[in-house]
């Protein structure tokens, strides 16, 4: 892969995924909002949502700094967090570590978790999965910790998939995150995350990978126009087991009617940071939207003038209009929201 270490898209490559997020750890999760326009948390609540209540043991995979674990924690259920990178893992002890019920993390690789077999009830895996390779050993791996019927939630960043959007998907991949990367310390990083978008496919071939491995997918979902894209599979019984009676449907685990939640104080700070980042995200689409018209109007008043080919002018209007018609359908329903009162997502 040009541009990047190609030892990081090896094989079991343990040691050049932690250097990598060794040396990012200190700005990743800003530059993560920047480049999914804030979008992520939305994302990841999501993603809790489709973790059984009942699960009493939870592994967060590829933890990172622990961003994915608040809405994991609740009293009695024992989460823990499985990181490859020593960084990471400090800035997620930092964060959420703490006595009681507080996360308890791992450095470890995924290709040879330190857990018995089926000691899992569910596991996730947030922007994890695509520096897995090979990928179906990884499953096979997180297959063998995860008990029978278990649940298996992915969120995952995916290559743009055929259609008329797609152009500007690829676009916003291949350019804006390698872009926003150079405000990293390892802007090599952010170019290896474009590449691997792109390698891990439109999800078609995850699901592939998913049934191969023993699970069956319950439920998925796409999110910013199928730009990540979120799966909730059960482990199914394997060879001589018995598959588990009643295992609980994938269902909204943090529905208050269930009565097992984070204590009143961690789930209001959950509500408030999910309503400034809803507000941060409708100004900043708001005024994108703003910019772009005045682009459009720019672009049709000289892109005439301009040495371009055919194709290159094609892809103009097709741009600014796809983005146009994105920020500003955000913007109207951020709007409309701050009209009624705020009610709604």
């Amino acid at each position: 892969m040009p541009g990047t270490d190609p030892e990081r898209f090896e094989p079991h490559a343990a040691r050049a995924m932690a250097s990598m997020f060794d040396d990012v750890s200190g700005r990743y999760d800003v530059l993560n909002r920047v480049m999914t326009l804030g979008q992520d948390g939305a994302w990841r609540e999501a993603m809790w949502r489709a973790v059984p209540a009942s699960a009493a043991v939870v592994l967060d995979l590829c933890t990172g700094s622990g961003v994915s674990l608040p809405g994991l924690r609740r009293p009695g259920r024992l989460v823990l967090g499985i990181d490859v990178s020593f960084a990471m893992l400090a800035a997620a002890d930092e964060r959420h570590g703490g006595p009681g019920w507080a996360p308890r993390f791992v450095c470890a690789d995924a290709f040879r978790l330190p857990l018995p077999d089926g000691s899992i009830d569910a596991i996730t895996v947030a922007f994890g999965v695509r520096n897995l390779r090979p990928r179906t050993g990884a499953l096979a791996e997180i297959a063998r910790v995860l008990r029978p019927g278990g649940t298996l939630v992915v969120l995952e960043a995916a290559a743009p998939a055929p259609g008329p959007l797609a152009p500007f998907h690829a676009f916003w991949v291949r350019h804006v995150i390698p872009l926003a990367g150079r405000l990293s310390p390892d802007p090599s990083a952010y170019r290896y995350l474009s590449q691997s978008i792109f390698e891990f496919g439109s999800g078609v071939e995850f699901e592939r990978d998913l049934a191969g491995t023993g699970f069956d997918v319950a439920a998925r979902r796409a999110f910013l126009l199928g730009a990540t894209r979120l799966w909730a599979a059960r482990r199914a019984a394997g060879v001589g087991q018995n598959r588990a009676e009643g295992a609980p449907a994938v269902q909204d685990a943090m529905h208050p009617a269930q009565g097992a939640g984070e204590p009143a104080r961690s789930q209001a700070g959950l509500a408030r940071e999910s309503a400034g980042w809803r507000s941060a995200q409708g100004a900043v689409a708001t005024a994108l939207a703003a910019a772009l018209v005045w682009a459009l109007i720019a672009w049709i008043n000289v892109n005439r003038d301009l040495p371009l080919s055919p194709v290159q002018r094609t892809l103009g209007w097709g741009l600014l209009i796809v983005g146009l018609a994105v920020f500003g359908v955000r913007a109207l329903l951020w709007i409309a929201r701050l009209a009624g009162g705020g009610r709604g997502r």
